[in-house]
């Protein structure tokens, strides 16, 4: 049974609780009033231990500094806001919309290290989709180990969207079958799970290439976006198997996970910097275990969650 969906006021309130540590740590700083260089000292320890990353803390700090000088700004309120302006530019070009006209159906490749929260956010987009009155398909491309698919099969259910899975066998036929389907059957979307990998495990991110080919020969164009699942507790590891997932197979997009525990947050600042030649999309965040709980990447509602400001 799909539970009823949950207001975007209880859900940013559930983002903000998740990145309370570092909106208190950055708010903080401005509670003294006085714009010196002791405060530019603590807001660039703040910014790095929320991992921002130095690239990025620098680039925030000129923008500041810059904004400061240029507008006039006299209370560390303003301070503030402008920070919140500033890292919500930052963020602005990771926005991003899954295009779901450009094709019939869509084919969504879906990637991540072990623990992610892979599984549980196909779910979570599955429910989202199904409530845009998408048809949507499942591939249980996960067939080396059987929780996957039988969790797959349990969100499948919660959604009352169909699963296609094997026991075992190559799940590069798997998702080749399960795309067949998905186009003779008329689905809007078809969704493919991959078993959870680790950057350095090289037969397993050949596998994944193995995977994306085997989607290209069943479906022209296929897979139409290709997404990497980041937990978003794992700080600045994320820059790495975001560079070694695209590497091996051309990433699109963008999910991050578990937004409501210990994650800091400031990761997707870092990613920005990393990426602002080339900017990677955030499709989606995710703050809980709840259907509803996996929202669009809106730059502004998450800059004002890591820094306090409205």
């Amino acid at each position: 049974m799909i539970s009823p969906p949950s207001s975007k006021s209880s859900w940013l309130g559930r983002l903000q609780q998740g990145l309370a540590r570092t909106r208190v740590n950055i708010a903080g700083i401005f509670s003294g009033g006085v714009i010196d260089a002791a405060l530019f000292e603590e807001l660039e320890i703040a910014l790095i231990a929320a991992d921002v990353g130095v690239p990025a803390t620098g680039q925030l700090l000129d923008r500041l500094r810059a904004r400061i000088k240029t507008r006039g700004l006299k209370t560390a309120l303003e301070v503030r806001d402008a920070l919140h302006d500033e890292l919500a530019q930052l963020l602005a070009p990771c926005e991003g919309a899954i295009d779901l006209q450009r094709a019939r159906p869509l084919v969504i490749m879906v990637a991540g290290v072990n623990g992610a929260g892979k599984t549980t956010s196909i779910g979570k987009l599955a429910h989202w989709l199904a409530d845009r009155n998408q048809r949507v398909l499942l591939a249980a491309g996960d067939t080396f180990r059987a929780a996957a698919r039988e969790q797959l099969a349990i969100w499948g259910e919660r959604n009352g969207v169909e699963v296609i899975s094997q026991e075992s066998g190559d799940p590069a036929a798997v998702v080749f079958d399960a795309a067949q389907a998905a186009r003779a059957r008329k689905f809007d979307v078809l969704i493919a799970d991959t078993a959870g990998r680790l950057p350095t495990q090289l037969h397993l991110m050949d596998e994944l290439k193995r995977i994306k080919r085997a989607l290209a020969k069943s479906l022209a164009d296929a897979p139409h976006e290709v997404i990497l699942v980041l937990d978003g507790t794992n700080g600045q590891n994320a820059l790495a198997q975001v560079r070694v997932f695209d590497a091996a197979i051309g990433l699109t997009g963008l999910v991050i996970t578990k937004l409501d525990g210990s994650a800091k947050g400031g990761v997707l600042a870092a990613l920005a910097v990393q990426r602002a030649a080339h900017p990677l999309p955030v499709y989606f965040v995710g703050v809980g275990e709840g259907l509803d709980d996996l929202q669009p990447f809106v730059a502004k509602e998450f800059a004002a969650a890591l820094t306090g400001a409205d």
